[in-house]
């Protein structure tokens, strides 16, 4: 199939130039990304780890080394020109570009609803370990309001860490669902609880 084609902006320090629309894959994947394009000094490592944690709290994905990519939309924008900045403070070098993917848009795509999904599913795994720590409660029959409010806390924390993922995740990613359901369990669970420790409270 001909890939359609149309004029794009590609902006690499604010200085504009040509590029391509998308003209295969998914359209909407292929609307419009930025790439930051880096490089740190080596020593100290610290640097490397402190860049690479920021970029995997955006949800960026690396389509090389030291370049990476998110779906482009103002508040990643902001992001990426701060960390920009703050490699440049490191003595580093760095160029972001908003640009389209010319092929291979779903090679890109699949990176990043990989990368979302790898998340949901972690967020599955703790909501498993959470609902076994209530039923291990109900077991032992500790019924108490500390524990009520340690458990309310921790799923606050799940909750907004599925938040966190779910506003990058700009695609809807497969392992939405299942961490939604997860989450849902969670709290019926903690209701449960809950309500035994209100019940051992009427009866003291």
């Amino acid at each position: 199939m001909t890939p359609h084609r149309s004029r794009a902006v590609c902006r690499s320090r604010g200085h504009p130039c040509d590029n391509g629309r998308v003209g295969d894959g998914d359209e909407t994947a292929g609307q419009g990304w930025l790439l930051l394009i880096y490089r740190v000094p080596t020593e100290p490592s610290r640097l490397r780890s402190a860049v690479w944690r920021r970029l995997k709290s955006l949800g960026a994905i690396y389509l090389q080394n030291s370049a990476a990519a998110l779906p482009a939309s103002v508040g990643a924008e902001r992001a990426l020109r701060k960390l920009r900045s703050e490699i440049l403070a490191m003595r580093g070098t760095a160029v972001l570009l908003s640009c389209t993917v010319l092929a291979g848009v779903q090679d890109v795509l699949s990176a990043f609803q990989a990368a979302r999904d790898d998340e949901y599913e972690e967020i599955v795994d703790r909501c498993a370990d959470f609902v076994a720590q209530v039923e291990k409660e109900h077991v032992a029959r500790h019924y108490s309001f500390a524990e009520l409010e340690e458990n309310e806390v921790d799923l606050d924390k799940l909750q907004k860490w599925f938040a966190r993922v779910r506003q990058r995740d700009a695609f809807g990613a497969r392992g939405r669902l299942a961490a939604e359901k997860a989450l849902a369990t969670c709290k019926d669970a903690l209701e449960g609880y809950a309500a035994k420790v209100f019940a051992e409270e009427k009866d003291i």
